[in-house]
């Protein structure tokens, strides 16, 4: 019997007011429930800074941008349901918006599962996408009805058939020449091309089924052409499933690596037309399934950083500034990959002095030397209690942050905005 997927709803059957609904719902008081213009973000931003007690980093995610980015995705892919990787961003209001929009979700974990639960969302509209998983957070998936997942190795099949045996399943295959991606996953997931066809043989021997292959060509791929290797890769694997003689699959899984880029025109142009190159008159074509792994597509562009100027030292020609987050919290990764971060001064008590600006290394809070957030930056004169504005902050930010030296990232609070771009 062949697994049935949910279908991808038309954007339309949603309103923004169910969206707004869906996350301030989760927020309580902390949400913007009027419309603002998107150049007006800072107006917003001042008006939260004058609220607070005390000076302290925040977060806005704009349900705006979020709505945007999903008519682009079901514009550009319409065939493809986008199953959201919550390792990228767990914010519970994001989550929400998301599921509202029709979403479905990529998880890794027991915890990121029940996450995902406690916005209603059903188990068929949730992956369990991590090729190696203990055995009590599968014995959990089991339980709840998360009947889908991927393994890419023997040791996994045998334990997916001793806590799971129901489960439907994807074989992740290594994606041949990923290094244009920013990080490879090939050296940790996904089964060569030589183990597709032994995988599949004990897998069946077990009684499990394979309804499909799932692969990822990495973090933040540079060119699209990457993802008609990989999907011509999924089409042979098809293929050595039908030579030996398993139950037809029918369910494509093209992972993530998606940014909200000019790209991403590109690369979905490529895979449309991969698949139909590869899958066209398929005998499965006519219940082929396609679905993907975006994280950072949806999340990196929604989200603004904004963190207050604690300290400053000067000296010479040099500025050097202290703000109340650092790599060991939301800059652990934009530290080391500032491809995407913006950052913009906002001067609260000299906002009309001359705008010379100076060459600036912003720290983080901690004790350790290493917590750099960005050095030899050009920025304006600033003062104790400014703040500095950090814009496509969402993306494997507070999901991946810490709390050394007691600074709690999970403290850092995320206001609801919706802007658009039209007024």
């Amino acid at each position: 019997m062949a697994l049935i997927l949910p279908s991808i709803p038309s954007l339309s059957t949603f309103s923004s007011l169910q969206v707004k609904l869906a996350a301030s719902q989760v927020k309580g008081d902390q949400h913007v429930p009027a419309d603002i213009p998107r150049h007006q973000l800072t107006t917003l931003i001042r008006s939260i800074i004058n609220k607070q007690d005390e000076h302290g980093p925040f977060y806005i995610v704009d349900l705006g941008v979020l709505v945007s980015l999903m008519e682009k995705w079901n514009h550009c892919l319409p065939n493809v349901q986008p199953f959201f990787a919550v390792k990228c961003n767990h914010e519970p209001a994001f989550i929400a918006a998301l599921a509202t929009l029709g979403a479905s979700f990529d998880c890794a974990s027991k915890a990121e599962i029940e996450a995902v639960f406690a916005h209603g969302v059903s188990p068929m509209r949730i992956v369990y996408a991590n090729p190696c998983k203990g055995e009590y957070h599968l014995r959990y998936a089991a339980g709840v009805g998360v009947d889908l997942a991927t393994f890419d190795s023997m040791d996994e099949v045998d334990k997916i058939k001793r806590c799971h045996p129901k489960c439907s399943l994807l074989l992740r295959i290594a994606v041949p020449n990923d290094k244009s991606s920013w990080r490879s996953f090939g050296t940790k997931f996904g089964a060569l091309r030589e183990e597709v066809a032994p995988l599949l043989k004990h897998a069946h021997k077990l009684g499990l089924r394979v309804v499909g292959i799932s692969f990822h060509v990495g973090s933040k791929a540079s060119e699209s052409q990457v993802y008609r290797r990989a999907i011509a890769a999924a089409r042979a694997a098809f293929d050595v499933a039908d030579e030996l003689k398993m139950p037809k699959m029918h369910v494509l899984d093209i992972g993530g690596g998606f940014k909200a880029n000019q790209l991403f025109d590109e690369i979905a142009e490529t895979i449309n037309v991969a698949i139909k190159d590869y899958f066209s008159g398929h005998q499965s074509d006519s219940d082929l399934t396609v679905m993907a792994e975006p994280g950072r597509f949806f999340a990196e562009t929604a989200f603004t950083m904004v963190a207050n100027v604690m300290g400053k030292r000067v000296r010479g020609e040099k500025r050097e500034y202290w703000i109340s987050d650092g790599i060991y919290g939301s800059f652990n990764l934009p530290a080391y990959d500032k491809s995407s971060m913006q950052i913009s001064p906002l001067q609260i008590l000299s906002p009309h002095q001359n705008q010379v600006t100076y060459s600036s290394t912003v720290f983080g809070p901690t004790c350790d030397s290493l917590d750099t957030v960005v050095a030899d930056c050009k920025l304006p004169e600033l003062k104790l209690n400014d703040y500095l504005v950090f814009h496509n902050m969402g993306a494997y930010t507070t999901a991946a942050g810490t709390n050394f030296n007691g600074f709690c990232i999970s403290a850092i609070p995320t206001y609801l905005a919706f802007t658009s771009a039209n007024n």
